[in-house]
């Protein structure tokens, strides 16, 4: 197998358990210290840029952010997440790139549909990963996600993504 096609399983992978709702081994795909971004529109092709400094659709230094909203779909604390929705997620037009720091980057395209209270939606957009070499396949260190539509008619959370 080559490196694109292991990584692009590896996608596959990690798309399969946040659509099985296998939260244990979904979360093990994410690096400790992996940044979780979805940026804002600041205008029709703009996006925000830092989301320290600017608002965000969605931001997590770290892993503790995903980890934080699983803990609240499998205690019931999130009203958002219940029932939880159904998702199938597509990925597309999967391209590498090495980094000078050994790891490597990664631009997707994507579509996730989802299912919920008898409507069904779906979400579309470009990420880039940054990803790391692990003892057993790929991990990743960082998420970043554009999301392409212009109206957001639903919640919005990680597992649309």
């Amino acid at each position: 197998m080559t490196r694109q096609q292991s990584i692009e399983q590896f996608l596959y992978r990690v798309a399969e358990l946040c659509d099985d709702q296998e939260w244990d081994g979904y979360l093990a795909q994410f690096a400790p210290e992996c940044e979780f971004h979805i940026p804002q529109w600041k205008g029709e092709h703009e996006i925000t840029v830092d989301p320290k400094r600017e608002m965000s659709l969605m931001y997590y230094p770290d892993r503790t952010g995903i980890e934080d909203r699983v803990f609240r779909i499998r205690t019931g604390k999130s009203a958002a997440c219940t029932p939880m929705p159904r998702t199938l997620h597509l990925i597309g037009n999967v391209r590498c790139s090495d980094r000078e720091d050994g790891q490597v980057q990664v631009r997707v395209n994507w579509v996730t549909h989802f299912h919920r209270f008898g409507e069904s939606g779906h979400f579309f957009g470009t990420a880039d990963y940054t990803l790391r070499d692990a003892v057993d396949g790929w991990q990743i260190t960082r998420k970043h996600t554009v999301l392409h539509n212009d109206r957001i008619d639903s919640v919005l959370d990680f597992y649309h993504v």
